[in-house]
């Protein structure tokens, strides 16, 4: 989908077409304000808000970064992941406006359903993007795809206002490249014999699963393009990268990618984490803390509970305020969806981790899911809360108070 959550956003402020339009960070008070008249006499349409009356970006006080943002604001370098602060010195003038993951998933639903409508055997890929196998549809290979694509990208349009952009390849990995050629709103087709002409010229980084790390390590070794990825010897990729991993570079550099589109497929793990307005301390601000690492566990349990899951693996993650990450982790011998096991079971792990240092994000994490209909009974679950986590190492002792 092109810009989804900015997109989602224009549907309900059409005024705002065209203009620089940021996504992201909590809902503050001035979001509430925006839909209030003036006077206080009551709420006011969205669609007749003016324009001026929506906060700006250079306004922007806190460490939110940014879901998306509309084609107008990426013009100036802002983007998906950005700190707002940051994207604020780039484009002062764009409007910015909270996340509203409530109306972003019913589109989410909608579009996805038709699209299966149409090609039904289709793989989710998060909030905004799926796998689509177009082999067996009728009339899927005409045109190489494209009439297909357009049948697609017209019946999301109708049925939802928004737009999509489709790439159209032999497999998964030239597909998900193929999407980004012609956004928004376009189709892009890619042969196998584009491969050197579309593909190679392309950074690493366009290779879905080359993340920053692995692209500076490449940048070092003098390779930058995709096309540089594929004159390397698989070997010498091992050597560099792992008998793996290497190897995968090598197979993907050349294009090649076998990984079938999937109807369904159970969740790893599910997890929540805020990133703080301000560096918190484990001392002084202890009550804060507190509040906040409970709310994320009830928030998992919640997310567990609603898609029918429970979980054996807990865990935490910290991000200090020299943005070095600890996370810890502890199974236990009973899957649960309960937010007190939880939050218990997650408060044994950050005994484990130094506190000594301020915080600017903390997460709670639950994996090794499996469905809630074959889980064991009620009982057995509440004899787990007796069962302690593992002594800590003596290096990952800290003194700190707990929150």
């Amino acid at each position: 989908m092109d810009a989804f959550y900015a997109s989602v956003e224009l549907l309900r402020y059409p005024q705002l077409k065209g203009l620089p339009v940021v996504i992201g960070g909590g809902r503050r008070k001035v979001d509430d304000l925006l839909l209030q008249n003036p006077d206080g006499s009551g709420p006011r349409e969205p669609c007749f808000i003016p324009v001026e009356d929506f906060p700006l970006l250079k306004d922007y006080v806190g460490r939110g970064v940014i879901t998306t943002a509309t084609y107008a604001a990426r013009q100036f370098g802002v983007g998906s992941a950005m700190g707002m602060m940051k994207a604020a010195k780039l484009c002062p003038q764009a409007i910015v406006l909270p996340v509203d993951f409530e109306e972003v998933r019913k589109y989410s639903r909608t579009f996805k359903s038709a699209i299966t409508e149409i090609a039904p055997v289709m793989q989710d890929w998060g909030v905004d993007e799926v796998y689509i196998d177009f082999t067996d549809v009728p009339g899927g290979q005409r045109e190489g795809g494209r009439v297909l694509a357009r049948l697609i990208q017209k019946s999301i349009f109708e049925k939802t206002g928004l737009t999509c952009s489709i790439g159209v390849a032999p497999n998964r990995l030239l597909a998900k490249m193929a999407s980004e050629f012609n956004k928004p709103n376009g189709i892009s087709i890619v042969y196998e014999e584009d491969l050197q002409s579309k593909v190679w010229p392309l950074n690493v980084r366009k290779i879905n699963g080359i993340g920053p790390k692995a692209g500076e390590k490449l940048a070092r070794l003098g390779i930058e393009t995709i096309g540089q990825l594929a004159a390397q010897e698989e070997q010498w990729l091992m050597g560099h990268f792992g008998q793996s991993t290497g190897a995968w570079m090598h197979r993907v550099a050349w294009g090649r990618d076998d990984s079938p589109v999937v109807t369904e497929s159970e969740p790893v793990s599910m997890s929540r984490e805020t990133t703080f307005d301000r560096d918190l301390h484990a001392v002084r601000d202890r009550a804060e803390l507190s509040r906040i690492f409970t709310d994320l566990c009830q928030r998992v349990a919640q997310d567990l509970q609603r898609k029918g899951y429970v979980g054996k693996t807990i865990g935490i993650k910290l991000r200090y305020e020299d943005f070095k990450t600890a996370t810890r982790d502890h199974t236990l011998p009973v899957a649960t969806s309960d937010a007190a096991l939880i939050r218990r079971t997650a408060g044994q792990c950050l005994k484990r981790v130094p506190l000594d240092k301020r915080l600017r994000l903390l997460g709670v994490r639950v994996g090794t899911l499996q469905p809630a209909d074959v889980e064991v009974t009620e009982s057995k679950v509440g004899a787990a809360l007796t069962v302690p986590a593992p002594k800590p190492r003596q290096r990952d002792v800290h003194t700190a108070p707990l929150f």
